[in-house]
């Protein structure tokens, strides 16, 4: 009962001359009433209910199996899940339901950053992956339409590759200064209460903003001790994302009240401008902004105000033209040479086939996702690097001249040629690159083997386009 339904209801008892235990009564029957109104008031907003309905369970249960995460602190992995569910689900709907249920700890996992130091994931369990993704699919159409147009990251039907296009525009358009924000650890660092805030902005029922309080503060176990959190949503769960635009959307607001070009990508935010002075300012008046209103804090090591093909942004860098092209940044490229290092580590004993099979699959991911790249030059030496890699590979394979020469003339060489080159008494990384290897294996050989080409997988993208 609201405040002022009780003051009436107050007044009327004394106006028609109720005794002390008639008021008493009056009193206890209004406490009683406000209990059952809250109650009520949870049950009626019903979006527990909707977070529980079968089908809602079924499609958020069929998503963590296709993902085939890790399994949590209670251990349980994919093939024990369907078996534990089955047993324990009925009592843990109730919970739910009743709002009453108390996730598990996350399980601490470090993993190295590309350029130094390490990110933390808190991994939870498949039941409360379960949850999360359950909650994720009711709550994302809530808040969805409330999110900037300037936000790409984790919403249905955006993605990087959106963002990286606008980046372009903007760039085109004549704002040729960035001013790219690193946030300092923000999973780590989200304010509870601020996130709390703005949820119950939205959602009524209680059961719910209870659950996702306990998910935001639920510990971190790491070698068996469970270390609690009073700030962060961690990464390594289905609801982090989505919590995480629910709080940079003011962020968004704020840059569109002002009338900037900006594209953020979860916390990874650009803001277009046109010169270096602008730059300054804003990158100044955001960063205040965000320790205000947000209490977030700017990495300055990692923040600067530049030209657009000095940083880099989702991967992607862009060239210097007055119409600017998209290339790949530089450390991405650096990070897809580690990845083929890694690979060719130790394939001297190895089937070339074998070797490109295991290599295919990196390729293809990579060049998926860096299909945008109008520039082709760092294409073609990745391409002539790793077919030197794996000529490199046959040349120590060989290991006798006398084998090297055989295998050179089967391969096409002429006898004279094939011994000249294989007595050269060169090391096998220069012969991998002379021209008795090239000319005994070119690209065609590699192809046949099915090797992905990334400067031919680049073309047929630019023809679908």
């Amino acid at each position: 009962m609201k405040a002022e339904d009780s003051r009436q209801a107050n007044a009327s008892e004394e106006e028609s001359g109720q005794n002390s235990e008639g008021t008493l009564h009056g009193a206890e029957t209004d406490m009683t009433t406000r209990k059952r109104t809250k109650a009520e008031w949870e049950q009626e907003s019903g979006l527990m209910d909707a977070v529980c309905e079968r089908g809602n369970l079924w499609l958020a249960y069929d998503r963590v199996v296709r993902n085939k995460g890790a399994a949590g602190v209670d251990g349980i992995g994919i093939a024990e899940f369907k078996g534990h569910l089955k047993q324990h689900w009925p009592t843990i709907k109730a919970k739910l339901l009743a709002g009453e249920y108390m996730p598990s700890p996350v399980r601490r996992v470090d993993i190295p950053k590309p350029q130094g130091g390490v990110r933390t994931l808190g991994i939870p369990t498949l039941t409360d992956r379960l949850i999360q993704q359950a909650l994720h699919q009711v709550l994302s159409p809530i808040f969805e339409a409330e999110f900037s147009e300037s936000s790409y990251g984790f919403r249905p039907g955006r993605n990087a590759h959106q963002a990286v296009k606008a980046a372009k525009q903007y760039v085109a358009e004549g704002r040729g200064v960035v001013v790219d924000m690193d946030l300092e650890k923000f999973f780590d660092r989200v304010n509870h209460d601020l996130l709390m805030q703005k949820l119950s902005t939205k959602i009524e029922d209680g059961r719910v903003l209870r659950l996702i309080r306990r998910y935001l503060e639920a510990g971190m176990m790491s070698e068996g001790i469970v270390s609690p959190r009073m700030e962060g949503t961690p990464q390594g769960g289905p609801l982090s994302p989505l919590l995480s635009n629910i709080l940079l959307t003011e962020l968004d607001r704020e840059l569109e009240s002002r009338g900037h070009a900006f594209c953020r990508y979860a916390d990874d935010c650009n803001i277009y401008v046109k010169s270096k002075e602008a730059g300054e300012r804003v990158m100044a008046s955001i960063t205040r902004f965000l320790a205000d209103a947000l209490k977030l804090t700017v990495n300055a090591a990692k923040s600067a105000v530049a030209s657009p093909w000095k940083r880099k942004f989702l991967g992607y860098s862009l060239t210097w033209h007055k119409s600017p092209k998209l290339k790949i940044a530089s450390t991405s490229l650096k990070r897809l040479d580690d990845k083929i290092r890694e690979v060719l580590k130790g394939a001297r004993g190895r089937n070339l086939k074998k070797v490109i099979d295991e290599l295919n699959p990196i390729l293809r991911g990579w060049m998926a996702y860096f299909k945008l790249t109008e520039t082709k030059r760092a294409l073609e030496e990745i391409d002539g690097w790793i077919r030197r890699k794996l000529r490199c590979i046959l040349w120590r394979q060989w290991k006798r001249p006398y084998t090297r020469a055989k295998n050179l003339m089967k391969a096409g060489l002429t006898e004279e040629r094939a011994f000249r080159s294989a007595f050269n008494q060169r090391g096998p990384w220069w012969n991998s690159g002379a021209s008795h290897m090239n000319h005994a294996f070119p690209k065609s050989f590699f192809d046949r083997l099915g090797l992905v080409s990334l400067l031919d997988t680049m073309r047929r993208f630019q023809c679908v386009q």
